[in-house]
């Protein structure tokens, strides 16, 4: 009888496929090895996870820019906290909220899958590439098996796309196509606000003479895109740090933090203070925590936290 593999065995295995993936398309065989190996022993499919997340990671640090200090990500103290300096709190361990959250299943043909609130699902597509699904999201995947298409209707999506110039990859949004023969790229679609380009490696063709490029991100207005934008690395990485469950702020107001929040869990964040709702965030939060996040908020800017339910009341201290 066959000798068992090993846990270790296995994630060395799923480190050698993602290596492999990235570099490029599977041929028909390594596809076949690539998918026999997948559904051959139940923790293949968990073993893929983790080296897809572990990729992730490898971009975490960027978020916060290169002077970026883990030491300053505590949990502020109530003797140290000011309720006029921006928030800074990890809200969890790194990368578990991801982890627990992610789905991983081959794409069916012609097949759309969703993601629920507070839900983030990787799904591999038959030619190697791969989409990440943001909460409340949303792709259609065509019948046709070789065919690399695939449409966003709703919310935001991740898409690493392996190497093939013969074979450009393409999603489409709103009736607006972007093309990729090798990127890294997301796109977000969410209501009442503009559809979201951003590339963080590779670069992505609109048609004509519009293309972003690595470290660009691009709106579209109405029916005519705007200008690409170039933005600094540790802007992308923060942009992108839902992949591991995190919800990172730079200076934006509470109100929109609770907000982002309100995409990723039932609970509700009310803010009765106008003057709190407009103080400063800054950090790496959990996004499957806004409870612990409201905690935090209280203390560092001297507020006062109920929470009824599925909602959190965040108002001025009485001593205000």
């Amino acid at each position: 009888m066959a000798e068992r593999e090993t846990s270790r065995d296995i994630d060395q295995a799923a480190s050698d496929w993602m290596a492999r993936l990235d570099r490029g398309p599977l041929t028909p065989q390594q596809q076949q090895a690539y998918q026999a190996w997948l559904s051959g022993d139940p923790r293949s499919k968990g073993a893929m996870l983790r080296a897809q997340a572990l990729s992730m990671m490898s971009e975490s640090g960027k978020a916060l820019g290169a002077d970026f200090d883990p030491a300053a990500f505590e949990e502020p103290r109530p003797n140290t906290a000011s309720r006029r300096k921006a928030l800074i709190w990890t809200g969890g361990a790194i990368s578990g909220a991801a982890l627990t959250a992610l789905g991983l299943g081959l794409a069916p043909a012609s097949a759309t899958i969703r993601t629920a609130r507070g839900e983030i699902r990787l799904v591999p597509l038959k030619d190697g590439s791969t989409v990440l699904l943001n909460t409340g999201s949303s792709i259609r995947v065509p019948k046709d098996a070789n065919a690399r298409f695939v449409t966003l209707l709703e919310g935001e999506a991740y898409f690493s796309v392996v190497r093939d110039t013969a074979r450009p990859f393409t999603v489409e949004v709103d009736g607006r196509r972007l093309r990729t023969t090798q990127a890294g790229f997301r796109v977000r679609k969410l209501d009442e606000s503009p559809i979201d380009v951003l590339v963080d490696r590779g670069q992505v063709d609109l048609g004509g003479a519009h293309q972003i490029a690595a470290n660009m991100r691009l709106l579209f207005s109405d029916l005519a895109p705007e200008r690409p934008q170039p933005i600094a690395p540790e802007v992308v990485a923060r942009e992108l740090s839902w992949r591991e469950g995190k919800l990172a702020f730079e200076g934006e107001t509470l109100k929109q933090a609770a907000d982002t929040f309100a995409r990723y869990s039932d609970v509700r964040i009310q803010i009765h203070d106008p003057q709190l709702a407009r103080e400063p965030v800054t950090g790496l939060f959990a996004a499957s925590d806004p409870v612990g996040f409201s905690r935090a908020v209280a203390r560092a800017f001297d507020a006062e936290f109920e929470q009824r339910g599925d909602t959190v009341v965040l108002t001025r201290a009485a001593a205000q």
